[in-house]
């Protein structure tokens, strides 16, 4: 596929999706009062929603060979466990942003190519020389970054960890989408997830946090109340539907090496957003040297791992 071929809607796409992304955190701390918990679900439930009419219509053309792999005790299995590293994911996240700067969020639950090395080393895959040296330079970084934690005002090593969390769990999610994917309609696979980490989260918010059940200000459905509704909407339909969708979309033109290193700038992008907003305050000096490296680590394990994937 060559640059030449590449029509410019589909950068544009490319670029409004990576706008959209990156906005999700800021958005989510200027929702004042509910819980993390609560705030995460309030967004999956709302994106489960956008999600149903494209699951139903995919569903009734589904042929009954199909259908009938779908509804095998294996893919049950596999969606349960997507939806519960989802679940863990949002969950861990949109915690963090209550506990540490939306820059160190945003550094270390983008960190999941860092983890996957890790796993892949774990599993008796050795790596190859470039993704050892983004492994190193990455968690050195994160390493750096950790250390401004205590000095930084509104950074935390708890809130860190919670974000990288997120970087963990989501690693499921993407190898559940990658076994499922190949023979599976995107909304068949998107709905079913996110639906399950949304009930999870409603479940794990009245159990952690107190969330009373109902349409409540603060409730387990609350999202749809007149105040949330605006927020939440543009979480699932920004971030959600417009961002993740028009990633996925910009892959029949762009290759998926440069979108995935496109994406590794999402961390900067958000932490622009949230200073610009007034959310979040300058980093320090230990956040600017840890910072780049995460993100330049980052970026060469994701190339290294998406030439690997183009290979196979």
């Amino acid at each position: 596929m060559s640059e030449q071929s590449v029509p410019l809607r589909a950068w544009l796409i490319l670029g409004t999706a990576l706008l959209a992304v990156s906005s999700a955190g800021a958005v989510f701390e200027m929702m004042e009062g509910p819980g993390p918990l609560l705030k995460a679900g309030w967004r999956l439930q709302a994106t489960a929603l956008v999600l149903l009419p494209g699951f139903m219509i995919q569903w009734k053309s589904a042929d009954e060979e199909m259908k009938k792999q779908y509804k095998s005790s294996k893919v049950m299995w596999i969606l349960l466990g997507s939806g519960l590293c989802l679940m863990i994911h949002f969950g861990s996240w949109v915690w963090s942003l209550d506990e540490t700067t939306l820059t160190h969020s945003l550094l270390f639950v983008t960190a999941h190519p860092l983890v996957i090395i890790v796993g892949l080393w774990l599993l008796g895959r050795p790596a190859s020389r470039n993704e050892a040296i983004g492994a190193i330079v990455g968690f050195t970084g994160a390493a750096i970054a950790i250390m401004g934690a205590g000095s930084e005002t509104g950074a935390s090593v708890v809130g860190d960890l919670l974000a990288f969390l997120g970087a963990v769990s989501v690693v499921g999610y993407l190898a559940a989408g990658r076994v499922l994917r190949s023979w599976m309609p995107l909304f068949l696979y998107a709905f079913p997830v996110t639906a399950i980490a949304a009930i999870g989260l409603a479940i794990a918010s009245v159990l952690i946090e107190g969330a009373p059940i109902g349409m409540v200000s603060e409730g387990v459905l609350g999202w749809a109340m007149l105040a949330w509704i605006p927020y939440v909407a543009y979480l699932a339909l920004g971030p959600g539907l417009l961002g993740h969708t028009g990633i996925n979309g910009v892959l029949r033109w762009i290759p998926p090496l440069v979108v995935s290193v496109t994406l590794v700038m999402e961390p900067l992008i958000g932490s622009i957003m949230g200073w610009a907003l007034g959310l979040d305050s300058i980093p320090g000096i230990w956040t600017w040297i840890g910072g780049p490296l995460m993100i330049l680590g980052t970026l060469i394990v994701t190339m290294e791992l998406s030439k690997g994937d183009e290979e196979e």
